[in-house]
């Protein structure tokens, strides 16, 4: 299975990457929302797993652009944020 994680945190995308990778999973990583949402649509992945808070755009708006796009790989949205309104704004952007 083939994920394209989009975190900015270094740190934690390698001990998610090492983690995923340890299991068979092969990861590609982006550190940018812009150019995370770019390599969505350049290439199919099983699954995205996707940060808010991102630098260049962020994982709302990496989301909502990929859907506009027809891209509908299946996306878990990572974060530390946890109120409603973050939740109901992910599904509502394309989170699945």
């Amino acid at each position: 299975m083939k994920l394209l994680l989009i975190e900015d945190d270094t740190n934690l995308a390698k001990v998610i990457t090492s983690g995923l990778e340890e299991n068979g999973y092969v990861v590609n990583w982006e550190s940018d929302g812009k150019l995370g949402a770019e390599m969505a649509l350049a290439y199919t992945f099983d699954v995205i797993i996707l940060d808010i808070m991102l630098p260049g755009i962020n994982g709302f708006s990496v989301c909502k652009k990929i859907r506009t796009e027809g891209n509908q790989t299946p996306v878990i949205m990572l974060t530390a944020r946890y109120q409603e309104d973050d939740r109901v704004r992910g599904l509502d952007c394309g989170v699945t």
